[in-house]
Parts: C-alpha cells; structure tokens; sequence
C-alpha cells in the first residue's frame, strides 16, 4: 500500500493539514533503556513547525510523513519531493557552517548568500524537473592520531544544501525505524548518551565479555547497489532515489584529477551520516536484535554510534559464536571488521577476580567515543567502569596547541589569554566527566606550561618566572571541574523506567 493511498483513504488529501494537536509521544524513535526500555515523552522540536492564530501547534507535512513513518513500518512513501521546497532549501542554507571550507566550485556560504532567493528558485527549479547534476567531492587529507592520513570529501556548497534538505525529510522516515541503541548522527542523540547507555549497560546488567567492534574502511567500503535497495525498501518515490544515486556516483577531485566512485560515499558530505546510518541499520542493527533474541543463550547489550559499535555479553560461547557469524554476515555486504581493532575482552565486575585466580593481569580495556574504559570500584567498593580520557588523543591535542600557539607567538597576551580559555573551556565541555579529573588536571597543567614557554620566548629580556605566571595568568584559565552527572543519573532522569 502507497503512502499516498494511505493518506488518502480517510478522504482526507494529502496536502489537507489535521487541524489537531500534534502529539509529543514517541518523537525521536524508540528508545530503550539499553536494552528494552518503553517509550518516553520528548519534546523535540520539529523544523518548519508553525503556530495557527489559535496558537494549537499543528502537524505540517514532515509531521505528517514522520506519523506516517511511525504507524505502519512497511509503508513505502512514494510522494516526498515536494517536500523540497525553497523554505526548507532556505532553512538548510542557514543550518550550514559558515566558515566551511569550499568544494570544487569554490563558492563560499558568504558569497551563495549574495542573491540567495534566486539561487534558491534555480536549485529549487533544476532538483524538481531532473535537471540537478551533482558535483564531485573536494577530496582533503586529515592527519589521525596513529599517523595514518584519513580521506575527507568536501561538497559544494549547492550540493550540501540539497543534501541536507533531502535529509530532513528522510529523517522523518528512518528515525522511527533506526533501533534505540543506534546514537550517532541523529536528532536529539550525543556521544555522551552513548556513553551513558554503555556505562548503564555494563553496570547493570550481566556482562562479562565486551566486544570492541571496529568496520575497516567503513565509509569507503559502502556498497552502492546494497545502499539503494536499502533506501527504496521505505523510499518509493524514484526522484529521491535518483538524487541520492547521483550523490553516490558524483566522484572525487584529488590533485585536479576526477577519481570515480564505484563504492563509498565521502566522509564530510552532508547525506553521508544518514546513509551510514541506514547501511549499519540493515547490515548489522536488526541482524543484532534478531540474533539476540533468537540465538544467545545469556544477556546482550549493544551501543553503536555510527561504524563503532561495543557489545556486552554474558556468556564467552555467546561472544565466540556471534563474532563468528558477525564476520561472514558483513563480508556479504562487502565490509570486513578490522582484524586489529576488533577485540574481544573479559570485562565486567567479576573480570579482575577472575584474572586473579588465574593469575592473570588487571582486565583489559577498551576505547570507545574518546575515552578508556576501565574495570575499577567506586569508593564504597562497588565495580563501576572508570572513564579517563584517551592517552594518545590527549597527547595529539596538546601537540596541536603547542603548533598553533607557534604560529600566535607576536600575538598580544591577551589575545592569546582568550583563544586559550576557549580551547580549555571547549575540551572540558566534553572530556569533564566523573572519574576523569586527573586526566584533566594533567592536559590544563601541560597547557599552563606550553603558554609559559611561548611567553618566555617571546623576549630575551623576559621577566615571567612560574609563580608570577600563575598568580597573573594561570589563575585565569579554566579550573578543572566535573561538568557531566554521573552516567547512571542522567540516563535515569531521561530515561525513567
């Protein structure tokens, strides 16, 4: 059954807009508290959402397409272009960074802004008559912390603005079918609720092996044909699909040469997280809660946030089996799990008892969205898993402020005072959580030190020594404090039972 026979089965048009309340119940997907919560009331703010002289709020038609989406989870929408419309493109202009690096075309946000409504008429013109052609990813090169390089395709600016239109209204679809455990580039979802639900899950539940899951090349290794049957299986409008084949096959620029894509899709593109999203959705995300409930003998948990994903088991026959079969299930999407990076682990609250009496070592541990985790106990003695920031990730960090305050040698103290707090300030936000201070104490300490020295080179004649520098400068750079609740609260006060 069409979407649009759906819709049109109660007499009511399509374009007709309900004239009741929209309902604040189940937005933003399904969510379980890790595994199996119910639904909770949220209060996402949905785009384009508008208020009648009434001042009821009422469902527009992406409310509409996401009710659609929500009621019955085999319907294939089969009208969704005209959703595209110039305020949505103009929304999605406005929703761009502004200081984004520019593609092939070299147009600047600044410069596609100068006469934007006309330039939005055309985009909006040549997407709806087929007319649209995109263009190829600027391809950039970003150094990673093992000193490997890692390939980013930059969009055009029109390019990002379609994609991010587009996305919009296929967000209101897929979100109601991606699973609850799936956190990565998606609305009202952070790292940090990630790494919530996985503390949660690893405390509270029955886990005694952690599995560290790690796709090679996920990105680059994205089959095309596979991505498309993926996307009509809810999208049956032939224009949308089109689109997305043309941001697929638009290939790369590197060094002035056209490199075709037969595979992949760009990582830095706009439309990327979202097919990411749905790739893992069919190859892995329901794969892992059909094999959970038809196969393991012991509990499950599983956190993904797009191509990392950590899985808690409770029995090792349950962990060996599923990495077995989890192999040969992406090696038929054309993925391959890096055989490095993907450990599995005795972890848990009975790991460092049991490596004792085998006269083992202190448990492993694992990364995951930035930080090690760790076996440990609280206080009173009870296991918690502690958190510390990435040894390495914090080492490549300071590296690029000693760089970066290099280049700001002439610069006034001052200046460099603010640009300082800012970085400080900025990594606390993320990196502050309980269990961490010391880590952070270090990275505010190594910081302290890398501005002294800059500001005693600055001059032969300096008269800084350390215990001046702390009174006048150091006290004026952000104190190390715990800036996030404990994991267990917050996911508690989100997600109540």
């Amino acid at each position: 059954m069409s979407y649009k026979a759906q819709m049109n089965g109660g007499g009511e048009s399509y374009s007709g807009i309900v004239p009741a309340k929209r309902s604040n119940e189940g937005r933003g997907g399904p969510k379980e508290i890790v595994e199996g919560r119910p639904l909770t009331k949220e209060n996402t703010e949905e785009p384009n959402s508008y208020r009648t002289p009434s001042r009821e709020s009422e469902p527009n038609g992406l409310d509409r397409v996401r009710q659609a989406a929500r009621q019955d989870k085999e319907v294939r929408f089969t009208a969704l272009l005209h959703h595209v419309n110039i305020d949505l493109l103009r929304s999605s202009y406005y929703s761009l960074k502004r200081r984004a690096a520019a593609g092939v075309d070299g147009m600047t946000w600044q410069e596609y802004g100068e006469g934007l409504e006309d330039r939005l008429a055309d985009l909006h013109g040549r997407i709806h008559s087929g007319g649209y052609q995109a263009k190829p990813s600027r391809r950039v090169w970003i150094p990673k912390t093992d000193g490997r390089q890692r390939p980013l395709g930059i969009a055009a600016l029109e390019d990002k603005i379609a994609q991010r239109a587009v996305g919009t209204v296929l967000n209101q679809i897929w979100e109601e079918d991606f699973q609850g455990f799936s956190y990565g580039f998606r609305q009202e979802r952070s790292q940090h609720e990630a790494l919530d639900a996985l503390y949660v899950g690893i405390t509270q539940k029955k886990v005694n092996w952690v599995l560290d899951l790690d796709i090679k090349s996920f990105f680059d290794k994205i089959g095309h044909e596979w991505m498309i049957k993926f996307v009509e299986h809810r999208i049956g409008d032939q224009r949308v699909v089109r689109l997305i084949q043309k941001w697929l096959k638009a290939g790369v620029m590197d060094d002035g040469r056209w490199f075709e894509t037969e595979e992949g899709t760009p990582q830095g593109s706009v439309i990327s997280p979202i097919l990411a999203n749905l790739y893992l959705h069919h190859v892995l995300d329901l794969w892992v809660k059909a094999w959970r409930k038809k196969v393991a003998q012991g509990e499950v948990i599983i956190v993904r946030y797009a191509d990392d994903a950590v899985l808690g088991f409770q029995n090792r026959e349950d962990a060996d089996r599923f990495l077995k079969e989890l192999q040969e299930r992406v090696r038929k999407f054309g993925l391959e799990l890096h055989p490095d990076k993907t450990r599995l682990i005795e972890f848990g609250r009975y790991a460092a008892e049991r490596r004792k009496k085998r006269g083992e070592g202190k448990p492993e541990t694992f990364n995951f969205l930035g930080f090690t985790h760790i076996c440990g106990r609280s206080r009173k003695g009870y296991f918690t898993v502690i958190r510390k920031t990435i040894g390495k990730r914090m080492a490549a960090k300071l590296k690029d402020i000693r760089q970066k305050l290099r280049k700001r040698m002439h610069e006034s103290i001052q200046e460099n005072l603010k640009w300082l707090q800012s970085v400080v300030r900025g990594y606390f936000q993320y990196h502050a959580v309980p269990d961490n201070q010391e880590r952070m104490k270090g990275f505010r300490s190594d910081v302290l030190r890398l501005w002294f020295r800059q500001i005693r080179r600055r001059s032969q004649k300096h008269r800084w020594t350390w215990t001046r520098f702390l009174e006048r400068l150091g006290v004026l750079i952000p104190p190390v404090e715990v800036l996030h609740p404990w994991p267990n609260e917050r996911f508690a006060a989100r997600y109540p039972r």
